[in-house]
């Protein structure tokens, strides 16, 4: 079993190693046309955003604001990774805000706002507040019961039918199941309505959701009814409907936007199955174990039925789990560098502690039953920690909150972040030729004292630029470049009364 094992792993490592680059699992804006900040001579028919992989709309998910600030018709179409939102024919002259809002294809919320101007920048611009709501409580604690019940009553059935022996009192093990089959039902369906309001903000949405949340709860809601009404009269379609209710969830979440995508739901597949044969596993033991102290050698067989295939169950949790944590992540430097990858860490450490209990258990306590049962409540706690924090991992992003300004930034070459201090700051150039350009700044939070700009070049210094706020932590200026080239903008801000950073962006500028 163990050369199998390490072949499977050097098999997939292969398969791994010639396969693209992976995705990140939230969608990220990577460029606009016409770009942020961007002046126009004329108002455009339309505004695209692309993203680095397929959206959904959001219905009123785009707001158009004109220069007067008042809200106008728009019409915003989706199709796969493009929005685009198609303008009224008199915008007038002025700087126009659109705030756009979409899910990504793992179904997290993505939003910003765009603002460009025709003729001139609009003196004060006060852009309505753009974004995502924060996941509500109420949908991470149905999340983790909708898992945990989940586990254990799919756990439960499987113990019962591949390591108790005929003979041994159940009934226990059957009410247990059943309670956690119906706490799994109510979770999974409430979660439904939740995640409307989480992504749409509004219940009535139920055309906006993709059909897969639906079949995923069908599957769950109805696979785990039917394993327990079936455990006592059928146990291999009980398996069978068990291992799907429990496999489900894979077809939606993070693995949707991963790659490979068949390896790595199907890695998830067996990652789900392997963790609820160890949950149910270890509370059927903490169930069984006790009612068999006076009936010989059926403590003993018990052990060793699920004993022996433990050693399996846990080579297929650490490589199904390194193996997400990879495609998913997309490196390993995203485990210290996102919230995701630090999550993650706490889960690895404390399911490394149940590990640990478990060889424990295995090697040094299965000849003495007391000590068993112990250890097998401990590590049974364990587990539904690691469980809980599952269900905060299915809510947070598994990329740095950077990667979407770097990508930004790579695909609009008038458009730069950098961080001073701790104030991120977003300069824009545009349109980048010779000849008048706007500079807009945006800050995310205000400095002791408004920014410092200067522009120079190889052939030309301008000096420092004069800004004018627009609005909270938004700044504007209007130069004349006279030669194209390389300009360098020198970007200083007081942080504090004695750190005053600066950095430089370089701006390509056409003839």
């Amino acid at each position: 079993m163990i050369r199998r094992l390490l072949v499977l792993l050097l098999a997939s490592a292969v398969m791994l190693l010639g396969l693209s680059e992976p995705a990140y699992a939230h969608a990220n804006l990577v460029s606009a046309d016409p770009a942020e900040g961007a002046v126009l001579t004329t108002a455009p028919d339309q505004v695209v955003f692309t993203f680095d992989e397929a959206v959904r709309g959001v219905p009123d998910g785009v707001q158009v604001f004109d220069p007067q600030g008042d809200l106008v018709e728009a019409t915003a179409t989706v199709g796969g990774a493009k929005l685009e939102v198609a303008l009224p024919d008199q915008l007038g002259n002025g700087t126009t805000v659109i705030t756009w809002r979409v899910v990504s294809d793992d179904g997290h919320p993505v939003g910003g706002a765009l603002t460009f101007s025709v003729g001139a920048p609009t003196p004060v611009v006060t852009p309505p507040a753009a974004g995502v709501p924060e996941v509500p409580w109420t949908l991470t604690l149905a999340r983790w019961l909708g898992y945990v019940s989940l586990f254990l009553a799919s756990g439960l059935v499987l113990f019962v039918a591949l390591f108790l022996p005929t003979g041994v009192p159940r009934r226990r093990l059957v009410t247990g199941a059943r309670v956690a089959a119906a706490v799994a039902a109510v979770a999974w369906l409430v979660m439904l309505p939740l995640t409307l309001l989480y992504l749409y903000g509004q219940v009535s949405a139920w055309s906006s959701l993709p059909p897969t949340e639906y079949a995923v709860t069908a599957a769950v809601v109805g696979g785990s009814a039917l394993a327990v009404v079936l455990l006592n009269r059928r146990r291999g379609a009980a398996v069978s409907a068990a291992a799907i209710a429990v496999m489900a969830p894979a077809f939606v979440g993070h693995t949707r936007a991963a790659t490979p995508e068949v390896l790595v739901i199907g890695a998830d597949m067996l990652h789900l199955l392997a963790g609820s044969v160890w949950l149910g596993g270890l509370v059927g033991l903490a169930l069984t174990l006790p009612g068999l102290s006076g009936r010989g050698g059926a403590a003993a067989d018990v052990l060793a039925r699920f004993s022996t295939a433990a050693a399996g169950v846990l080579a297929a949790l650490v490589a199904t789990g390194s193996l997400l944590a990879w495609r998913i992540l997309g490196s390993w430097s995203a485990l210290v560098d996102t919230s995701y990858g630090q999550l993650l860490l706490v889960k690895i450490g404390i399911v490394a502690v149940a590990l640990a209990i478990a060889g424990w258990n295995r090697w040094s306590l299965v000849p003495r039953r007391r000590p068993v049962l112990r250890a097998i409540a401990v590590e049974g706690a364990i587990l539904i920690v690691a469980l809980l924090l599952t269900g905060f991992l299915v809510d947070t992003s598994p990329e740095s909150t950077s990667t979407p300004a770097r990508a930004a930034a790579e695909a609009n070459p008038g458009v730069r972040t950098t961080t001073l201090g701790d104030i991120e700051v977003q300069a824009t150039l545009a349109p980048l030729r010779r000849g008048t350009n706007t500079i807009t700044l945006k800050l995310s939070s205000e400095g002791v004292a408004p920014p410092v700009v200067r522009l120079t070049s190889d052939r030309a210094g301008l000096g420092e630029v004069p800004l004018k706020q627009v609005s909270a932590g938004n700044y504007t200026a209007s130069v004349v470049l006279p030669a194209p080239g390389t300009w360098r903008m020198q970007v200083s801000l007081r942080v504090s009364e004695f750190a005053n950073p600066v950095a430089e962006l370089d701006f390509e500028v056409n003839g």
